[in-house]
């Protein structure tokens, strides 16, 4: 009993010993913690550091290690401290190619560790403060960077585990230098003040982005861009709601599993795209857009998911594709991003120049960019002018505003971003639809369809360089159109065709112009493939009828090549010219086709060097007499159909075959056969120059008295044309009938009489000549020369072959038949 108890004491003094070296070496390293000079181990931590991470790291300032009260904890676990831990002027250093030599630094930086989790090899800290922490990131073209560090091999897997609860900081600037992507930046973090709701941004981004599109494109375009929008968010909130109604009817019928995700998809999908113009209340009763609850990855299950917040801010001012650059925005908590699956919110607000971007939304997995999801606005002066920050090659267009959904799914094989379903304002008119990139090799690919309900004329005059000299300085082109040409001389910038394929349907529904203009629609298909531009179709509705061109244009080298072909069909002479009164009888059709080649790398270089046919027909019209006799000069007839009304006279057919040769057109057939006169047109146009030199010969088939039948002339410019009349034939009819009415009074009237030649055009030759297809020579090949062609019975031109004046041969009167006249109208 004695032994037994004797034991016990010993043991209760070795458990007391134990106990009272336990606490007096804890005594001892907390007064070792607490009085130890932590700067002797600076030398020691900074070469460990400097091993793991394969780069120089010094602690330049204090170290010092406390112990801190936790905070949270309850019971016995709260009267275990927490060290904590601060350093101060941290520098890490760069590789020696870099432009800065330190790849970040921090005024200081302190955290603390709990002290249980360490026994099961979990580092558990609760939150990392960062004071003014600077960051130099950068990048060749060689592909060499910064950021990634050589560490040293594991033989395994760590037993220990970081766990990291919070990142905070003051402020932090970032230079990000790429020259990859040509991006040099001076960007400045802070964390807000209060964290912002994804909804309350988009609303605040919204009314931002609205406000600078009335400065881009007037507060009118903003007004009716804003009604666009608003239509296009009600049509696809109601696609969702339908597509919502069929995926319950569905699940509530039992439907099979696939047809249950399809619908899922096709609501998730819609809700999306709706989500981002319109905010949807959460659970939390903010508002969110539901692209961003749902997330870029469009599941359903994402609807239920916490409301994305904003933490931090930021500010940026630098260049990006040598384009200077500025803006500001927002970004969710730098923890957020450790979850893959959580949509990440992002907020930015860009301007480059006068480009003005702006977006809302979220980015999945945004470490390895898995997908974004965002609601985009773009304003600008020309969207040409995307092609610097893009790499996009888009025509040059009159000032524009665009506001859509965009959507990015970041692959192995190339990366796809969709804007879809936008809506836009391009000058005057509207633009709607959906365009998707591809980074692909050797090029990427665009590939949409657009539309525009209301198309302004004027807007697609930048396209081809027709604008004014003003409209040029307002979208930032140097090139001034001289003011004695009228063909553009702005060149095609080629160089850009060759950075990207393209596969874009455009159609024009409704064409506002002048009145002069008779175009009512526009459509094409516009194809480019490795620097090579086709435009196939390019349609324009006009007059009733239809002018459509292929069009093809090689920059793939210079010169530019290229080549034209063009027909048109069913024109209505009464609709050509809705201006003019003298035409509103005028029944006939236009029906015609011409074949081009051209080098040259603008409108009016392409002009300049054109070889090829124009070919034109008119059939079975009829037109104004007091039109014919005022083109021939019978001045009582005129006076006559001014005062008691006018007459129409049939056209018998009317034909046109030109032949171009480096840009001098030639009128081989230029006639017009009625049943009073058949009028004969010579000479040539010079596209080299803009000039003309035509001549008009009225010949009349009957008898006429009081007639001033004298040729007409056209000459002078495009820019300049003078009309008149040859005042020599005139001044030696007069001066005959002077010189008669000397002699006798009624002599005078004999140079006044027209007797008739009778001899009309053979039209169903000129039909079946002129409906032979145009044809042209390859690019930069000059055209033969080729002889006028023979008009048995009528004048005919002989410009092409080196004469000019009409000549009338034989004798039988033809007319064309119905069936060639249906054939050709029919063609």
């Amino acid at each position: 009993m004695a032994v037994s108890s004797g034991t016990g004491r010993r043991i209760a003094k070795i458990l007391a010993w134990l106990l009272a070296a336990l606490v007096i070496l804890i005594v001892a390293l907390v007064i070792f913690i607490l009085t130890f000079d932590w700067n002797r181990a600076r030398p020691y931590i900074d070469d460990k550091v400097s091993q793991a991470i394969g780069r120089p790291f010094a602690i330049n300032g204090d170290l010092k290690v406390g112990l801190r009260h936790p905070v949270g904890e309850t019971g016995w676990r709260g009267w275990v401290p927490w060290p904590r831990f601060s350093a101060a002027n941290i520098t890490i250093g760069n590789p020696d190619w870099t432009k800065h030599p330190q790849f970040a630094t921090l005024d200081e930086i302190d955290f603390e560790v709990e002290v249980l989790p360490l026994l099961a090899h979990d580092i558990v800290i609760p939150a990392i403060n960062l004071v003014n922490p600077s960051v130099d990131v950068e990048r060749l073209l060689d592909g060499r960077n910064n950021w990634t560090f050589k560490l040293p091999s594991s033989s395994g897997p760590s037993e220990w585990k970081l766990d990291l609860h919070d990142i905070a900081f003051a402020k932090g600037n970032i230079a990000l230098s790429d020259q990859q992507k040509k991006i040099e930046l001076q960007i400045v973090v802070d964390t807000l003040g209060q964290p912002i709701p994804i909804g309350d941004a988009l609303k605040q981004q919204e009314a931002a982005s609205r406000s600078a599109s009335a400065q881009a494109i007037g507060r009118a375009g903003a007004s009716k861009l804003a009604a666009q929008a608003e239509a296009q968010a009600a049509s696809e909130a109601k696609a969702a709601s339908a597509a919502a109604a069929y995926e319950a009817a569905a699940q509530a019928s039992g439907a099979s599993g696939a047809s249950a995700t399809s619908g899922a998809a096709v609501s998730s999908g819609a809700l999306a795209t709706s989500g981002a113009a319109a905010p949807a209340e959460t659970a939390s009763g903010s508002a969110a857009p539901a692209a961003a609850v749902s997330g870029a990855s469009g599941s359903a299950a994402g609807a239920t998911r916490a409301t994305p917040l904003y933490a931090i801010a930021w500010t940026a001012k630098g260049t990006y594709n040598r384009a200077p650059m500025s803006g500001s925005g927002k970004l969710g908590g730098v923890l957020a991003l450790q979850d893959t699956n959580r949509p990440f919110p992002v907020q930015a607000d860009l301007k480059a120049g006068d480009l003005h971007i702006a977006f809302v939304g979220t980015i999945t997995d945004p470490a390895h960019l898995a997908a974004l999801d965002l609601r985009l606005w773009l304003q600008g002066n020309s969207m040409a002018r995307l092609y610097t920050l893009t790499g996009v090659t888009l025509p040059e267009t009159p000032p524009y505003a665009t506001e859509g959904h965009l959507i990015g799914r970041f692959k192995s094989s190339g990366n796809v971003f969709t804007y879809e379903n936008f809506t836009g304002r391009v000058g005057g008119s509207d633009l709607n639809g959906s365009l998707t990139y591809t980074a692909r090799k050797p090029r990427p690919l665009l590939q949409g369809e657009l539309e525009s309900h209301l198309l302004q004329f004027s807007d697609l005059a930048p396209v081809i360089g027709a604008d004014s000299n003003k409209s040029k300085a307002k979208r930032g082109d140097a090139v001034a159109q001289p003011s004695n040409r009228a063909l553009p001389v702005e060149e095609f910038r080629t160089e850009r065709w060759k950075a990207i394929d393209a596969d874009v349907k455009f159609t024009g529904r409704r064409i506002v112009k002048n009145a002069n203009l008779p175009i009512t629609d526009l459509y094409t298909h516009v194809v480019m493939t490795d620097g090579v531009l086709s435009l196939v179709p390019l349609k324009f509705g006009v007059a009733g009828g239809s002018l459509a061109s292929d069009i093809h244009l090689d920059g793939s080298a210079a010169p530019l090549k290229g080549r034209f072909a063009m027909s048109a069909r069913h024109v209505k002479l009464k609709q050509l010219f809705p201006t003019f009164k003298t035409m509103q009888s005028a029944l006939g059709e236009i029906n015609g086709d011409a074949s081009l080649s051209a080098t040259g790398n603008s409108p009016a270089a392409l002009a300049a060097t054109s070889n090829g046919e124009l070919k034109a027909l008119v059939t079975e019209g009829t037109v104004s007499r007091l039109l014919m006799e005022a083109a021939g000069l019978n001045v009582a007839n005129v006076v006559y159909e001014k005062l008691f009304g006018t007459n129409d006279v049939k056209i018998n057919c009317a034909a046109a075959d030109f032949v171009a040769t480096d840009g001098v057109l030639e009128a081989r057939v230029f006639a017009l056969d009625t049943g009073d006169a058949v009028i004969n047109i010579d000479g040539h146009v010079n596209l080299r120059d803009e000039t003309m030199d035509l001549g008009v010969h009225p010949h009349t088939k009957g008898f006429r008295v009081f007639s001033l039948r004298s040729p007409l002339y056209v000459k002078g410019t495009f820019k300049d044309p003078h009309v008149g009349v040859n005042a020599a034939a005139l001044a030696l009819r007069g001066g005959a009938a002077v010189g008669l009415g000397l002699i006798n009074p009624f002599a005078a009237l004999i140079p006044l009489l027209a007797p008739s030649n009778n001899k009309p055009l053979p039209c169903a030759r000129l039909l079946a000549q002129v409906r032979q297809a145009p044809k042209a020579p390859p690019p930069g090949v000059k055209q033969a020369p080729k002889a006028p062609m023979s008009l048995e019975g009528a004048p005919v031109n002989k410009s092409s072959a080196g004469a000019s004046s009409p000549a009338a041969v034989e004798r039988k009167p033809a007319t064309p038949s119905p069936a060639s006249a249906a054939e050709y109208k029919g063609s």
